[in-house]
């Protein structure tokens, strides 16, 4: 392994191992399985990432960042809050990222509750609002550890706080748009959800179902869900929707999956729609620079970031109680792109 300027005992707590663990896999011994090897790794890739906030003096809060996302979505809040880590000084905030596209709840659930045992200052949390999620968390609060849910959540938990957009507002904004831009041509809006059991994305739907039925109460909208907002699940999805339909000429994706839902269009003989989408990752710049998205739904990461930790360090008695509002929508387009 190369070498790397880190103290065992750094690693371990970034890692979530014990000490002797990770010496062994520094060491190149045996009886070290491969995933724990890799767990190890991405420590030290984080906290060279971190480094700044690693030679910090001050009062140090360790933050786990849970997620059920597509990697282009996790990894702009990953970048989002490493920008943000510096700025929050004197305090010294270390974060440890677990990361997952989809999976069954038992290992969303493992996670959580293995930091639980172990322990940590807070949690930031994106998971699907089901029971068993929804006991997680209540035991995590039980341990008095707070957890912060982030762009959809979990409003029966006793989570400490929502960070995020009013998602019912933002789908009402998405309705607006398209029934603007469209104005009186005919056809269907296809709706791109990644999992229903996500409550923000349910609620975006909500939203842009009730806003559209006021504005063009004519107008018929297909569903494609249940594809984890990933490219490779919901081509095919969007291809069967859009055979249904004999025009559809815009789209809202609450879910992601943008590039495969265009590349669909295409197969299909289709036009390509007029294209609403959410968050400005990699995928959807490249897409709106080209002019293939009229208009993202956005939030700035950052600032989320930085109320999260806030909201951690408050929960810690590290800084007074604040309230939390909801984050300002921000209509991204071709020319106005961040």
């Amino acid at each position: 392994m190369p070498s790397h300027p880190f103290r065992i005992r750094e690693i371990a707590v970034q890692a979530g191992l014990s000490e002797a663990t990770v010496d062994r896999v520094l060491n190149g011994r045996s009886g070290v399985r491969d995933s724990t090897a890799r767990e190890v790794r991405a420590a030290i890739a984080d906290l060279e990432r971190q480094r700044d906030q690693v030679r910090l003096a001050g009062r140090t809060f360790l933050v786990d960042v849970v997620m059920q996302a597509p990697a282009r979505f996790s990894g702009a809040v990953r970048a989002a809050l490493e920008a943000e880590l510096p700025l929050l000084r004197p305090a010294v905030i270390r974060a440890r990222f677990h990361f997952r596209e989809t999976g069954p709840p038992e290992h969303l659930l493992e996670t959580l509750d293995g930091i639980g045992r172990r322990g940590t200052q807070g949690i930031i949390l994106k998971a699907p609002d089901i029971n068993e999620v929804n006991e997680s968390v209540a035991r995590l609060a039980a341990r008095g550890i707070p957890v912060i849910t982030l762009v959809t959540d979990l409003p029966r938990t006793p989570r400490t706080a929502y960070i995020g957009i009013d998602n019912r507002a933002a789908g009402a904004t998405a309705a607006y748009l398209v029934t603007q831009w469209l104005g009186g041509r005919p056809g269907a809006v296809l709706v791109t959800l990644s999992r229903s059991f996500f409550r923000g994305e349910e609620e975006r739907e909500m939203g842009f179902r009730s806003a559209l039925r006021s504005m063009q109460p004519d107008r018929p909208v297909v569903d494609v869900t249940e594809t984890d907002g990933l490219d490779s699940a919901i081509h095919g999805l969007v291809l069967t929707a859009l055979a249904s339909q004999a025009a559809v000429p815009a789209a809202y994706s609450i879910g992601g999956g943008n590039t495969a839902i265009l590349a669909a269009f295409a197969e299909s003989g289709r036009p390509a729609p007029l294209f609403i989408a959410h968050d400005l990752d990699e995928d959807n710049i490249r897409l709106l620079r080209s002019g293939r998205i009229a208009a993202v739904l956005h939030h700035d990461l950052r600032l989320d970031m930085r109320r999260a930790s806030q909201v951690i360090m408050a929960a810690q008695k590290a800084l007074p109680d604040f309230p939390v509002t909801t984050s300002a929508i921000q209509v991204i387009t071709p020319y106005n792109v961040p």
